[in-house]
């Protein structure tokens, strides 16, 4: 072929730039990170999981759990709300600010200003641009609000206080965060579900707690075991919630089930540092940023855990 050799060139350059802009940029990015210091916790974030909670990621990812769950608490793009509250001692700064904020403004009475607020000033910006616009009424001396306009599904619904990012993963080889939802998401569910014996019931049969659930059941995970006459059952045994055993049998998880239960108890996504504090939505009250560093927002009441 005449042209075969810049072909050939042009489709390396492709790929190449594809490899650069997929691989190593993100490696460059975030391939890096340390796990970070909580200084009110004093703890590293995150933090190393006990050893049968690592087994139990073992029996996690051979159970296929990461099939039908997801790890990610998921965060659509952040919008803000800015609100003027006092013009500050440099009024006609704050003005000037405001004006170039808000062309609409330009020509309010600058004496009538003040008598007007509190006043919106962006409502439903990018979370970036309301920053921005945060720091330049600040430097001019104003006080300021800024509330998170949105705050996505996911915390919505209780999955999580805050969206996951990559610090969060680095202590799991390999990373299982999933694609399907068929059930909930797991990041935090250590967070919302505290209780050993409920994920038990659930890991031996959803359909006891959730009738229709499509949850598989996983009875290879636990044993039955015959009781002699008068015996009682095993501290350990499957118990409570509507759950009845046979007569005379106990049923009792294996180390397996015990792993896998540790594992899920460890999920938790929830500390918060610089990276991940937003602000509070404007229906919790209070404006998250009042010309300082965003506040962690409130974690929600959680819905009942469905593992």
């Amino acid at each position: 072929m005449k042209h075969g050799p810049l072909m050939f060139l042009g489709v390396l350059a492709a790929v190449l730039a594809s490899w650069l802009v997929a691989v190593l940029a993100p490696h460059f990015q975030i391939g890096h990170e340390e796990p970070i210091l909580i200084e009110e916790l004093g703890i590293n974030y995150p933090v190393d999981r006990p050893g049968e909670a690592k087994q139990g990621a073992e029996v996690y990812r051979a159970q296929g759990c990461q099939y039908c769950h997801t790890r990610q608490v998921r965060q659509e793009p952040l919008f803000a709300d800015l609100t003027v509250t006092d013009l500050g001692t440099n009024a006609v700064e704050t003005r000037r600010v405001v004006a170039s904020l808000r062309r609409d403004l330009a020509g309010v009475d600058g004496r009538r200003l003040p008598e007007e607020l509190p006043r919106p000033l962006l409502k439903h910006v990018s979370y970036a641009a309301a920053e921005a616009a945060l720091r330049r009424l600040t430097n001019a001396g104003a006080q300021v609000e800024l509330t998170l306009a949105n705050l996505g599904p996911d915390i919505a619904r209780g999955w999580g206080a805050r969206r996951t990012v990559a610090r969060d993963y680095l202590r799991d080889h390999p990373v299982m965060l999933g694609q399907v939802r068929f059930g909930p998401d797991l990041a935090n569910l250590g967070a919302r579900q505290t209780n050993e014996m409920r994920l038990y019931l659930k890991l031996y049969n959803a359909r006891l707690e959730l009738p229709g659930s499509t949850m598989p059941r996983y009875p290879y995970l636990f044993e039955e075991r015959r009781l002699r006459p008068g015996q009682e059952p095993s501290p350990d045994a499957l118990r409570g919630f509507g759950f009845e055993p046979p007569p005379g049998i106990e049923i009792v998880p294996r180390p397996e089930a015990r792993q896998l239960v540790a594992y899920l108890l460890s999920l938790k996504a929830d500390t918060l540092f610089y990276e991940t504090y937003v602000p509070r939505p404007a229906s919790a009250g209070a404006a998250a940023v009042t010309n300082g560093p965003a506040a962690a927002p409130p974690a929600p009441t959680p819905p009942p855990a469905q593992p």
